[in-house]
């Protein structure tokens, strides 16, 4: 008798994909949260840096794999008297109300309250159509 013959054999497509939509918007949420983050560190005086892994090749030639600091840019930039924010998914400005790219706030901690906003609106889908926009413009 077969090895396999003893198994318990079966068809089955495994289905992996996320609904799209749902998947934008966690995307997008998750890079408001770490606006949030950096906000925190602008406001402390600092910089915002994430740990990425990186193949470097050392002196004596080998590949090994390095632990750097990488920068976040922050979404919102001080302008006019006051401070710009801008949502962003990946690296296109969302037009949010599909003309206007910026909310203006007169001071620095003020801008988390707007990185709020954004939050809760990516979360109940208002901002789904700009992603859109901005996705459909990124493939062309």
């Amino acid at each position: 008798m077969s090895h396999l013959a003893k198994l318990n054999l079966k068809t089955v497509h495994r289905n992996v994909q996320k609904d799209p939509v749902l998947a934008r918007r966690e995307k997008l949420a998750a890079g408001i949260e770490e606006q949030g983050r950096v906000l925190a560190a602008a406001l402390a005086g600092d910089e915002y840096t994430v740990k990425v892994k990186r193949w470097e090749t050392n002196e004596t030639g080998e590949r090994t794999r390095v632990e750097r600091d990488k920068r976040v840019r922050a979404w919102f930039f001080e302008q006019d008297g006051g401070w710009y924010v801008q949502c962003r998914y990946g690296s296109r400005i969302l037009n949010i109300n599909g003309k206007s790219n910026a909310v203006f706030v007169d001071r620095l901690q003020d801008v988390g309250a707007v990185l709020e906003a954004f939050k809760k609106a990516a979360e109940t889908g208002e901002l789904d159509k700009a992603v859109a926009l901005a996705t459909k413009a990124r493939s062309s």
